[in-house]
């Protein structure tokens, strides 16, 4: 595709959320074929190939590459005993075969909008703030249900709760309340925790996450929190009787200005 490329492989890669190895592989663009006003989008699979049966391992990913972002995220193909077992032929006389398959390679001029980050390592502003949200009753809150407003870091927020689209999961975000003196092009750098407690046992559900906040995009959180299955399952601590209890803790880190 005239570019310079390298296959990277982890034979014991981990996902976040446990010990189980997985065999994983990443693309990434060599220094040679980099351009400070260029952006290289790239559509491909990645292989593990199936040596008798030809039933491969593959994930398809689309990444645009540029001197930022020369390398996509990891993809974790197949567990490592699922690699090792005889009848899965992907391990053959000691021997593996990784492949890569491009689909599409388009080279474009690199927008030349940039964005300066400003982390404020000393600032009031670092220390989180947490904001208890109790519901008397779950059953009785609009769709979508708001908290009562907050603040933190000069700024009023509601935390959001209602059933996802799919009807089958809890939906749980964080809003800005709109507010007129946030330049258009100013971003708010966030760090946020969204907690359902678990009553009984103190077990709580979590997300996290660190997103930025705008004056056109005022809610991040999570579509699918946790299926309304768990939540209301009362052995679960979540949904006591008609009762339960939402934690937003949040700090804001830093701001960034489009230029």
């Amino acid at each position: 595709m005239g570019h310079n490329w390298y296959l990277k492989l982890n034979p014991r890669d981990k996902k976040s959320s446990g010990s189980k190895e997985y065999v994983s592989l990443r693309l990434e663009l060599a220094n040679s074929s980099l351009k400070s006003d260029t952006v290289v989008d790239a559509s491909f699979k990645l292989l593990i190939y199936d040596q008798s049966f030809g039933k491969h391992s593959e994930h398809e990913v689309s990444h645009s590459f540029q001197t930022a972002s020369t390398s996509t995220g990891t993809s974790c193909m197949i567990s490592l005993g699922k690699l090792k077992k005889q009848s899965s032929k992907f391990l053959l006389n000691n021997c593996c075969v990784f492949g890569v398959e491009f689909i599409k390679v388009t080279t474009l001029k690199a927008n030349t909008t940039s964005e300066t980050l400003f982390v404020q390592k000393t600032s009031i502003f670092n220390e989180a703030k947490t904001y208890t949200w109790d519901i008397d009753d779950f059953f009785a809150l609009k769709n979508p249900g708001y908290s009562p407003e907050f603040e933190v870091g000069g700024y009023k927020w509601h935390i959001i709760m209602y059933p996802s689209r799919d009807g089958n999961h809890l939906s749980l975000y964080l809003k800005l309340k709109k507010t007129n003196d946030l330049p258009s092009d100013t971003a708010n750098l966030v760090e946020l925790t969204l907690s359902i407690k678990d009553q009984e046992t103190g077990k709580h559900r979590k997300g996290t996450g660190r997103c930025q906040f705008t004056k056109n995009a005022r809610t991040w959180g999570w579509s699918k929190f946790m299926s309304l299955e768990d939540f209301k399952n009362s052995a679960n601590g979540y949904l006591v009787k008609t009762k339960c209890c939402v934690v937003a803790e949040v700090a804001i880190v830093g701001s960034s200005k489009m230029e």
